[in-house]
């Protein structure tokens, strides 16, 4: 038994590939050259399948044709024993000479680690007790000029890990079941809206203006009308068109652009759902939330309630707890921080002071950055906090029965924002005051207020129905349902510094 590889420097063994490529072309034909592959079953289907196999046994009547990617192999005289990876998991291949012959046993003498074969043969249990395709042909489906990492974990690899993801996905198969897991969380929602009543939308990433959040939109040139436009920062507005055009329960899962920091729970590029409903109040949105993330972590547990994020256990067991955005902040501040206090605007200039935070170029902002240092962390449970102020809700509709407040809540779990919902203004006149307030800020300074939308307000003065909208962090709460605590972790690709 030998390895081909020890000693040899990432060069020599990147030379050494090539060179086996050349012999299995000489050899056996091209390996790129393949073009299809009559696959009929995967490794966790065999496995299941043949279970019941003792020690020993075979079903050698039974032929089956599966590829993958090598990523063990043992050399011992004229037997091969290999590690094969595809879809559905790793099983261990036999391979003798007799059986394959004398040239597709000498192609294995040039395969390693990383290449890609396609191998027909019957099932056994070897003598040591593990599952195994014994192969009768083999044909070799695509070569790996460069090796595959040993180990590919660790923060000396993080780096590498996101800027070369194939590799990642290669040889991380709880990496690879994240993401398989995100398609499957991204489908379910999709399942749970649709049931709903709820249409789905694509609406515009080019915008003239970028609205409907408080961020810095990205810019790009449009060569084709000359022209500066933003990519979109949210799709609130539009989807609102929609609802004023009479489409009265619409969504849209889209990806956001926002030209702000990079942190584990933060990329400039992400996904979002916004969520429309007619008809519907705040208290009709929190119900559909709720049942919404109980539901998706019910299909990813395997109908449980309860999830682990790392060293925490989170309970999803309806209802969620519930506590006002002042009520929250008056609690982790040991009643410093008062409602009456943080309205007045000096106030909350003075506590950002004595929070150590820098000035903030606007209320809004101050109170966002207070309650980000105070509470947030504290949130770990799921948790709505109810009852923004309606100087941070320029979009809200603000309550009957105090003018200071809107009927808005936002959900947090493990210290991060999940969710954000309110009862959509609807009042054009009061939608154009809060435009021209928010240009004042934004003329002051505040460069995450965004440009008024005009036009959306003449949308409104066609008559928008009462409607409950709400957007959900599409990334971190797969972060929640995957037990992961980066976002880049369940980003495929995340933003990065250009490499070389």
């Amino acid at each position: 038994m030998h390895d081909e590889s020890l000693g040899k420097t990432e060069a020599a063994l990147v030379a050494a590939r090539r060179e086996h490529l050349e012999r299995l072309r000489a050899r056996s034909g091209d390996p790129f050259a393949q073009t299809r592959y009559p696959v009929d079953a995967t490794a966790a289907e065999l496995c299941a399948r043949y279970a019941f196999l003792e020690n020993g046994q075979s079903a050698a009547a039974e032929g089956w044709s599966l590829a993958g990617r090598l990523l063990g192999k043992r050399t011992m005289g004229k037997t091969v024993f290999a590690d094969l990876q595809d879809a559905g998991g790793r099983i261990q291949l036999y391979i003798k000479k007799d059986d394959v012959g004398e040239q597709s046993f000498a192609d294995w003498e040039d395969l390693e680690r990383g290449d890609l074969v396609g191998v027909r043969g019957y099932m056994f249990r070897s003598k040591m007790g593990e599952l195994t395709l014994h192969v009768t042909s083999a044909v070799v489906l695509g070569k790996s000029l460069q090796p595959l990492p040993d180990k590919w974990h660790g923060l000396q690899d993080v780096e590498k890990r996101y800027r070369q993801r194939y590799v990642d996905l290669i040889v991380n198969p709880d990496v690879r079941e994240s993401f398989l897991q995100r398609s499957r969380i991204v489908a379910e929602m999709r399942r749970f809206i649709d049931a709903q009543g709820f249409f789905e939308v694509e609406t515009p990433t080019l915008l003239h203006v970028a609205g409907g959040a408080a961020a810095r939109p990205f810019l790009t040139h449009v060569n084709a009308l000359d022209q500066t436009m933003q990519l979109r920062i949210a799709t609130e507005l539009n989807l609102k068109r929609l609802i004023v055009g009479g489409i009265e329960r619409v969504y849209e899962i889209g990806r956001i652009f926002r030209n702000e920091g990079i942190d584990t729970t933060h990329n400039p590029e992400f996904t979002m759902l916004e969520l429309y409903a007619a008809y519907w109040n705040v208290h009709d949105m929190l119900e559909f939330n709720e049942a919404l993330l109980a539901r998706l972590v019910e299909v990813v547990s395997g109908g449980a309630s309860e999830l682990k994020l790392g060293e925490r256990t989170l309970s999803f067991a309806r209802p969620f707890a519930r506590v006002g955005y002042f009520d929250a902040l008056a609690q982790y501040s040991d009643g410093k921080l008062t409602r009456e206090r943080l309205l007045d605007e000096k106030g909350a200039a003075a506590a950002l002071e004595e929070l150590g935070l820098p000035p903030s170029p606007g209320h809004g902002h101050a109170l966002d950055k207070i309650f980000d240092r105070v509470v947030q962390d504290n949130l770990v449970q799921p948790t709505f906090v109810m009852e923004y102020p309606a100087v941070i809700s320029p979009l809200a509709k603000r309550k009957a029965d105090d003018r200071e407040l809107v009927d808005r809540y936002e959900l947090f779990c493990a210290g991060m924002e999940i969710s954000n919902a309110f009862p959509e203004l609807n009042d054009p006149d009061d939608q154009r005051a809060r435009f021209e307030a928010q240009a004042a800020q934004r003329a002051a300074g505040d460069q995450e207020i965004p440009e008024p939308d005009w036009d959306f307000v003449r949308a409104l003065e066609y008559g928008m129905p009462p409607t409950a909208g709400i957007g959900i962090g599409v990334d971190r709460l797969v972060m929640l349902l995957t037990n992961n605590v980066s976002v880049r972790d369940v980003i495929l690709f995340p933003l990065q510094r250009q490499h070389g």
